[in-house]
């Protein structure tokens, strides 16, 4: 069985390789994309533009309120439809009122 100085020599030995590995695959990638920028004619601007806009159809509905579908006539609360129902829509379904007496 190894002793722990042994132990900690193995280390950081392992840790050195580990540490020439990340530089020279680091070194590796970098020579590749030097090759690609001059292959492709590319600058240091061409990689930080921005992308194109995605067109306005196509952008999610992420942020936008939705549009009210249930209310309550006596208070004027109102629901989407979306996420837990509210508690006075679930206590008028409870007391025996459908769910299209509050559409809108």
């Amino acid at each position: 069985m190894p002793t722990l100085q042994e132990l900690l020599a193995q280390k950081a030995e392992i840790e050195k390789q580990i540490i020439e590995t990340q530089r020279a695959e680091r070194a590796e990638a970098i020579a590749k994309v030097k090759a690609l920028m001059a292959e492709y004619g590319l600058t240091l601007a061409d990689l930080s533009a921005r992308a194109p806009a995605a067109p306005k159809a196509a952008k999610t509905a992420a942020g936008r309120k939705a549009p009210v579908k249930y209310r309550n006539p006596a208070t004027g609360d109102t629901w989407s439809g979306r996420g837990l129902q509210p508690k006075w829509l679930r206590a008028e379904l409870a007391a025996g009122r459908q769910l299209s007496d509050f559409a809108v």
